[in-house]
């Protein structure tokens, strides 16, 4: 018989409190980076907890990377690395089943977004990154690897160049699951007819739409890009299919030979 360890139902109402207190802290601004939090005694005696249930909250919120706890100084606050919230959404998302279509579809919802303010937020300097960024797509269409890394960093330069904090920080924080479907949408699409001409025209269509300072139509080319995108990978399941079976049908015409 398994037995399962939980917290005490009164130490996860004090932990709850500890966490809420700091995140609504943090929303009404009372709290900024680097501001150091109350003494223990304080914190203890405003949120009714015990000092091992703030310490073990506190511990939780610094592992996360949310606090820097200085030894005999107290806890400051740290600014968020998105490193740690990547981490968690990519063992939550990593156990879905269908995950890198998954993936693709908040890609798509991201990506629409952020091209459009893009067109109207984009920098001299953001144009010239995603226009440097095309020529290494260029250079790189025959490697599945390199060509994916790519493909993610031209994208990801797109998010960027919307200036929008949260795309950003969405986009970052799965940015090794994207990354992963680049590099696999290469490898399954490498040998279908035609797919190095459609890499290098839609992107270049996307691009030059972001660089016309025209929403709608950079909407529309990075949709109508991943549209083709999706044919294209279609198209290459049923090549592989075919040719698996025809595999297997003269590999049994041959049994039968002998």
């Amino acid at each position: 018989m398994n037995t399962v360890l939980t917290e005490a139902p009164d130490e996860l109402a004090g932990t709850e409190k500890v966490l809420s207190f700091f995140r609504e802290q943090l929303l009404s601004g009372v709290l900024k980076v680097g501001d150091r939090l109350l003494g223990e005694r304080e914190l203890c005696l405003a949120l009714g907890v015990s000092r091992p249930v703030l310490r073990e909250a506190l511990r939780s919120l610094a592992n996360l990377g949310f606090l820097d706890i200085r030894h005999g100084k107290g806890a400051f606050v740290r600014k968020a690395d998105v490193a740690v919230f990547g981490d968690f959404l990519t063992f939550c998302l990593a156990q879905q089943p269908d995950m890198l279509d998954d993936i693709m579809q908040a890609r798509v919802a991201i990506e629409c977004q952020a091209i459009r303010l893009a067109c109207s937020r984009a920098t001299d300097s953001d144009l010239s990154r995603i226009g440097e960024l095309l020529t290494r797509l260029m250079e790189t269409l025959h490697d599945a690897h390199d060509g994916g890394a790519a493909d993610f960093a031209f994208h990801m330069a797109i998010v960027e160049a919307s200036r929008s904090p949260a795309l950003v920080t969405i986009y970052q924080s799965i940015s090794e699951l994207l990354k992963r479907s680049h590099v696999q949408r290469r490898v399954e699409t490498g040998n279908t007819p035609g797919i190095v001409d459609y890499l290098v025209e839609a992107h270049r269509e996307v691009f030059l739409s972001i660089l016309a300072r025209d929403p709608d139509k950079a909407d529309k080319r990075l949709r109508e890009h991943f549209a083709i995108g999706d044919e294209l990978r279609r198209k290459s399941y049923i090549a592989a299919f075919t040719r698996r079976t025809a595999r297997q049908e003269e590999e049994e015409e041959h049994k039968k030979a002998d």
